[in-house]
């Protein structure tokens, strides 16, 4: 589709940048005479709803932030074909990934760098946004007075933190993607911090710490990236072991939070000593190769590969589960269609003896006195007829019962006695609803209740449930 040479007010001057679901341009804004970015969804994706939808909370993710360090957005809007576009601030400094592969940089240029993007993410963070794709080519540097000032743009994989306080989806770029993110865990501040730290390796250094290539080839990663002396000789030991530590894979041995890592590169960076409290260089983990596969190269692509992806390590319950996912979907492709392929996938959530897989997106639980409940809205769960979701609990009982009090919007339903099971099918004003009662050792009796639109699922749900003494 041919560009038109403006979308509302801003006239367009040149194409800047182009990804895979949207372009940017430097345009004009007449009225303000100002010079400003516009980012337009690209034509092949306007139908598509998903996409649309993640267009927009990208818009919402920024408009939140208002933040120095954090490109703004200052208009959105919908061009004459359909299309969404916003206008952000226009950065004119080009991208970090320009800088890391033009020349090394001086310590002090990426020390201030890495603070300024660092704050650009305590920002996100304090407005309840994670970024989730943070690397060289996603921070911007617009010339100020006093010099260019850094910038974090693209939120295209943002989400909110009570979102990503889930389960997630598998996404990010390779390079610098936390290995909690690639397997679709539960998600806080620490996978920014990974990143962040993953982005001052390849700015001390020219190049990404594992330069891996595919989500698949992150779940290998087993220890910090090899010392970035081996790089570059001159890296002091106290920025190289604050650097590593952020991008240590287990998030629990990482630095606490953002200040804590600034705070602790600053630090090492003026005093040459590595700070108080943090592990001396000669008791990090042994520096390994590269990870087979690797690339020599700032960035990596936005989202997952379509390589076949390596085998995972061994992991152990969930952790193992969902990584044999991951490499599914980077088998089939990734981008958006292998993220609805994850989403597709269901998850278990467990707690000490009561274990259930559910569809992805039902991603509240609350543990009762009785049971693991678990539904897109716990607490109108039992009330609501409307509201999908599954409870499993168990109860003392040495006969199955043959009559059961329906559902809330459910007729009264006929027992489906199979061995040691018996099972009622409600038919019900909302989504249907499968009851079914297991009989356990010990004088105990298994209980599943899951009310799902879907019949399919419905059945899946109820089978998965399971108790371990």
């Amino acid at each position: 589709m041919d560009q038109p040479p403006r979308i509302g007010r801003y006239s367009l001057v040149r194409r800047v940048g182009a990804g895979g679901f949207a372009t940017v341009w430097l345009a004009r804004d007449e009225q303000l005479d100002a010079e400003v970015a516009v980012k337009i969804l690209s034509d092949n994706w306007v139908e598509d709803e998903d996409v649309r939808r993640r267009f927009l909370a990208e818009g919402r993710f920024l408009r939140k932030v208002d933040s120095l360090y954090v490109v703004g957005v200052h208009d959105i809007g919908e061009a004459d074909d359909g299309r969404p576009y916003m206008v952000l601030t226009y950065a004119d400094g080009g991208t970090l990934a320009d800088k890391i592969k033009a020349a090394p940089l001086e310590f002090a240029e990426a020390v201030r760098i890495i603070d300024q993007v660092g704050r650009g993410l305590k920002h996100l963070h304090a407005r309840g946004v994670l970024h989730r794709d943070v690397k060289p080519a996603n921070v911007l540097f617009r010339t100020d007075p006093a010099g260019d000032r850094a910038m974090l743009s693209d939120l295209g994989l943002g989400k909110s933190l009570a979102e990503v306080s889930r389960i997630t989806m598998p996404g990010g770029t390779p390079a610098y993607v936390a290995p909690e993110q690639v397997r679709g865990e539960r998600l806080d501040h620490r996978a920014d911090l990974y990143s962040l730290g993953a982005v001052a390796y390849a700015a001390f250094t020219g190049q990404a710490p594992h330069g891996v290539a595919s989500l698949g080839a992150v779940m290998q990663i087993e220890t910090p990236p090899p010392s970035m002396t081996t790089l570059r000789e001159d890296v002091p030991d106290a920025v190289d072991v604050v650097v590593r530590r952020a991008l240590e894979p287990d998030r629990d041995k990482r630095w606490p939070d953002l200040d804590a890592f600034l705070n602790a590169l600053k630090e090492a960076h003026t005093t040459g000593k590595v700070p108080p409290g943090l592990v001396p260089a000669a008791d990090m983990p042994t520096p390994v190769k590269p990870v087979t596969g690797a690339v020599d190269q700032a960035t990596a692509p936005v989202t997952a590969s379509q390589q076949t992806a390596p085998a995972a390590p061994r992991r152990s319950g969930r952790a193992r589960a969902i990584a044999v996912v991951a490499a599914l979907v980077l088998a089939a492709g990734g981008g958006y269609g292998g993220y609805r392929y994850v989403l597709s996938r269901p998850v278990e959530v467990k707690t000490k003896n009561l274990s259930v897989q559910v569809p992805r997106d039902w991603t509240q639980k609350a543990s009762t006195d009785n049971g693991l409940l678990v539904s897109t809205n716990t607490s109108e769960w039992r009330t609501n007829a409307g509201v999908e979701g599954v409870f499993v609990g168990v109860h003392n009982g040495t006969v199955l019962p043959q009559t059961t009090i329906p559902p809330p919007g459910c007729q009264t339903a006929t027992p489906q006695q199979s061995g040691n099971t018996v099972t009622f099918n409600y038919t019900c004003s909302g989504p249907a609803v499968i009851e079914r009662f297991k009989q356990l050792d010990g004088g105990k009796q298994l209980q599943i209740q899951v009310r799902d639109a879907d019949a399919t699922s419905r059945q899946q749900v109820a089978d998965s449930a399971s108790y371990r003494p």
